[in-house]
């Protein structure tokens, strides 16, 4: 009976040993965890190519590395080395070469790499530096793109001539985008000759070519190298259309023309391998960058086009054809993830192949019979995976950040679902902290989403990572409220004008169930939130006592301000109807503002924003700061000069983390809130 009882606790003890030997995400193992992205299939299949950021905070930056994995062995193995980083490696048709852009020496250019070894070669030396590219498909030269200065210099450097200061003169809108000043400059195509390294501007219009704004991968050769596609808005007023087009140019940039008419965007494009189509994503509403976005075909030899998905209510993110020039494999946004489908063109046929998490980053190989694309979950970031090209045979291809994993508690997440707004079913999810105990109460952080037609997703997120926050000890609830994409444009569409009515009652319902749960802790709920969660997180603090406190980042508090300060006009111009100068628009920023509501904070506020965020200005933190301390409500700023939308340096990333989970604790780690 002793033998017995022993061998049953060998079986049993090491399984818990192990379960108990796991630790929490600490901040600092989050932030310096290795990124895997940009998987790219060698044309005969047998090699991929990918990066691997890796972060230091000693020096305050991530280095990248191009690897190679062997897609039938997983043998993986360095492929660059050297001073600076490494990023965006690209196959040469014949698959000998490997293209990729390193900032080793003089800027961002492009070198090539024999694809099983040997010296890197500098292919380009542009004076501006390179931001992508691609192979023409003959071999014989490569499409770059770049911003450079238009025209040759700006009016406040002719006038400061031998005198210059950082003044800045400009005369039109779209003047900012993002973190970034575009007085100036302007994004061109250029084609580099690879046999005598002659460099073409293809597009010396004044355009920025890609589209800066609402495109996706914007530049295309068709498969004889006797065409390009690219896309740009060609409206005059930029700032305030979506008027994204697709123009096709002969190799020299000659006869350009477009093909898409819409006045929504249009974008994406790319040729069959047969050459019969050029297939693209488009929205269907100018002005709306939310929209549905459908697969669409543009028949070369005739010119029609035609919806291959148009009676599919949802958004495709993103697509690649199959060799057979039969279909495409799309990565699809539904219901917290993102899915891979095949869809059969021109039929629109559609058939699910890959669930579960997130998988993106889909590459096909001409010659190849599989697919190679990035897949994470909540608890588990990304790595490059491989499947056949019906979706079975999945294996991982590398493991960068499995052995770490290995010795974290990371809880998986539960479904959350309710009646919301207007009956409708609303989603979202549940993450419980490390060692739970379902006997015990815990403080509960309430996630609110940007976007506003955004969703929170089952993804390793790099921002706001839900087992980060669930590792002080939090239950972790996120709200896919009204307006969230993913559950059909009908719904995605009800938050528009509508920004304070049926998403705030959706959170308040959400607020009930989660507090229901018997391992909840109801008095000690805190919401955080960034972008329109920021809003939220003010609106809400001017409607309910419900929080015990409360994160704003980058948020909206005064929408008539915002509207004057933010550089895509088009955005609030749709959200609210029409711009700050119209009757309808303005009383609409007015119905939904959260500065009217001022009078009524009073719970405990952390506000964040970034000197360069250009599209939620600044000054929407410091108006909610001082409201904050005028009304003697206990409140911190934690301000970044060196950050725009989002915290994106490794040192400011540890600093966020640090504040925001020590503010929530301050409050939701008490028996009382503090003063």
């Amino acid at each position: 009976m002793r033998l017995r009882s022993l061998l049953l606790l060998a079986a049993v003890l090491p399984g818990q040993l192990n379960a108990q030997s796991k630790k929490p995400l600490t901040i600092d193992q989050f932030v310096s965890m290795p990124t895997v992205g940009d998987p790219q299939l060698s044309p005969d299949g047998k090699l991929v190519a990918y990066t691997i950021s890796t972060p230091s905070l000693e020096d305050n930056r991530s280095t990248s590395r191009i690897w190679l994995v062997d897609a039938t062995t997983g043998e993986t193995w360095q492929a660059t080395t050297g001073g600076g980083s490494d990023r965006a490696p690209r196959w040469s048709p014949d698959g000998r070469t490997l293209g990729f852009i390193s900032t080793r020496e003089g800027g961002s250019q492009i070198w090539r790499l024999p694809a099983r070894g040997g010296e890197p070669t500098k292919l380009t030396s542009f004076a501006d530096g390179v931001g992508d590219f691609l192979w023409s498909p003959d071999g014989k030269g490569l499409l770059f793109w770049t911003s450079v200065k238009w025209p040759d210099s700006t009016e406040a450097e002719k006038r400061g001539g031998k005198y210059p200061t950082e003044a800045k003169i400009w005369d039109d809108l779209f003047y900012r985008h993002w973190d970034e000043w575009r007085v100036g400059l302007r994004q061109h195509v250029f084609r580099v000759s690879l046999p005598d390294g002659a460099v073409t501007d293809l597009t010396p219009i004044d355009r920025d070519v890609p589209t800066l704004a609402l495109g996706g991968a914007d530049v295309a050769i068709s498969p004889v190298a006797t065409e390009v596609a690219v896309v740009f808005n060609p409206d005059s007023n930029l700032a305030s259309t979506t008027n994204n087009d697709i123009f096709v140019m002969g190799p020299d940039g000659s006869g350009r023309q477009g093909i898409t008419k819409s006045a929504a965007n249009d974008n994406s494009p790319l040729y069959s391998p047969d050459s019969r189509y050029i297939a693209y994503l488009a929205m269907s509403t100018p002005g709306f960058e939310a929209d549905r976005q459908q697969l669409m075909v543009y028949e070369r030899s005739t010119g029609r086009r035609a919806a291959v998905t148009g009676k599919w209510d949802i958004s495709i993110q993103a697509f690649q054809w199959l060799p057979d020039s039969r279909a495409v494999i799309a990565e699809v946004e539904e219901r917290g993830g993102h899915n891979l489908y095949r869809i059969e063109v021109p039929g629109g046929r559609t058939t699910r192949l890959v669930t579960g998490g997130l998988n993106t980053a889909v590459q096909i190989p001409v010659r190849g019979e599989s697919m190679v694309f990035l897949r994470e979950s909540a608890t588990r970031p990304k790595e490059v995976f491989i499947a056949g090209l019906d979706g079975k045979r999945m294996r991982q291809l590398t493991k960068v950040n499995d052995a770490a994993l290995e010795e974290l508690d990371l809880p998986p997440m539960d479904t959350l679902r309710f009646v919301g707004a207007q009956g409708d079913s609303v989603f979202g999810w549940l993450i419980k902290p490390p060692a739970f105990d379902s006997t015990k109460q815990y403080p509960v952080i309430y996630l609110i989403h940007g976007g506003p037609q955004s969703a929170w997703l089952d993804q390793w997120h790099a921002r706001w990572n839900y087992a980060l926050f669930a590792s002080r000890g939090y239950v972790v609830a996120a709200v896919n409220f009204h307006g969230s994409t993913g559950y059909g444009q009908v719904f995605t569409n009800s938050i528009s004008r509508n920004w304070g009515g049926l998403p705030y009652e959706d959170l308040m319902k959400g607020v009930d169930v989660v507090s229901a749960f018997p391992y909840v802790d109801k008095d000690r709920i805190g919401a955080a939130g960034a972008s329109y969660g920021g809003y939220m997180i003010y609106w809400m603090a001017g409607q309910t006592d419900r929080f015990r406190v409360l994160v704003a980042h980058d948020g909206i508090l005064n929408p008539l301000s915002m509207t004057g300060t933010t550089e895509e006009l088009w955005f609030p111009a749709w959200e609210f109807g029409g711009t700050q100068l119209s009757q309808v628009g303005r009383a609409t920023m007015e119905k939904w503002s959260p500065a009217n509501y001022l009078d009524k904070w009073k719970t405990p506020m952390l506000v964040v924003h970034g000197q360069l965020d250009y599209r939620v200005d600044l000054s929407e933190g410091l108006q909610a700061f001082t409201a904050l301390k005028l009304r003697h409500v206990p409140s911190k700023f934690l301000y970044f000069p060196d950050e725009g939308h989002w915290v994106l340096g490794l040192r400011n990333r540890r600093l966020w983390w640090g504040t925001v989970l020590d503010w929530l604790d301050q409050y939701l780690r008490q028996d009382r809130p503090s003063s």
